[in-house]
């Protein structure tokens, strides 16, 4: 899976030369560049990033700055360039991964990258484990309740139609309206989304998107877009996106979809 990479630098040529380096490198996709911290501050927001070059020097705003405003969980890894060696200390006291001092050397760019591979193939099982254990808790949490049916009822106009939860594929939004898609059918109902979810089976049918859910079991591929959403296929062909807002169900669907 690729690195989604941010490049902050006030100086276009910095930029610029950074990115044509990355651009050689199969797994980093340059998905945005900032000129300034507020300009960072705002992107690292909105697309999420895996990974960002950080320019500690820069005018209004510094690096350091830019990290003070980011919550935790906003928080991609971090790799500090600059021209200057004395802020090292500082910069991984802020947790930074790297710091590479221009001009960057080849060699050094190298290991600060595989440095980063690692280091997010590891934030990504540990997230995978919270995932796993979350979904645990719940399951032991819900001893004594009442499993959800393992088919869904649903009312189409005066008709009640009972659906496997496992044959259904996904289920979209349309304004006051959900479509069921299962098998060959497609049944619409007039209900809410939340009264929906409630109803479904959370080891089979997980919500992904504010207006789709979709069957954990049915997932062909999965790939990721630019603005840090992901496109997910299903078994038909059918095209589902997942929103950066259940950005913490991607291993989830990873995990289900593989086994």
């Amino acid at each position: 899976m690729s690195l989604n990479t941010v490049i902050v630098d006030d100086e276009p040529l910095a930029r610029r030369g950074l990115e044509l380096r990355l651009k050689n490198m199969a797994d980093i996709e340059v998905i945005g560049q900032a000129r300034n911290g507020r300009e960072a501050v705002a992107l690292i927001r909105e697309t999420r990033p895996d990974l960002v070059f950080l320019d500690v020097q820069m005018p209004g705003m510094d690096g350091f700055a830019v990290l003070s405003e980011l919550r935790g969980n906003e928080r991609p890894i971090i790799i500090f360039v600059t021209a200057f060696d004395e802020y090292a200390v500082k910069a991984f006291e802020a947790h930074a991964l790297d710091y590479l001092l221009k001009p960057i050397d080849d060699e050094r760019l190298l290991d600060a990258i595989e440095r980063a591979r690692q280091a997010h193939a590891q934030s990504r099982a540990w997230n995978q484990r919270q995932a796993l254990n979350r979904m645990l808790e719940d399951w032991h949490g819900r001893e004594g309740e009442q499993r959800p049916p393992t088919r869904l009822a649903i009312r189409d106009g005066s008709t009640t139609v009972w659906v496997s939860q496992e044959e259904i594929e996904c289920i979209e939004a349309a304004g006051d309206y959900m479509c069921i898609y299962a098998g060959d059918e497609t049944f619409v109902t007039r209900t809410t989304m939340k009264a929906l979810e409630d109803r479904l089976d959370p080891a089979i049918l997980q919500r992904i998107h504010r207006s789709a859910i979709i069957n954990l079991h049915r997932v062909r591929s999965m790939r990721p877009h630019l603005n840090g959403e992901y496109f997910i296929t299903m078994n038909s062909g059918r095209q589902v996106r997942l929103s950066r807002s259940y950005k913490d169900k991607i291993a989830l669907v990873e995990r289900c979809a593989g086994g």
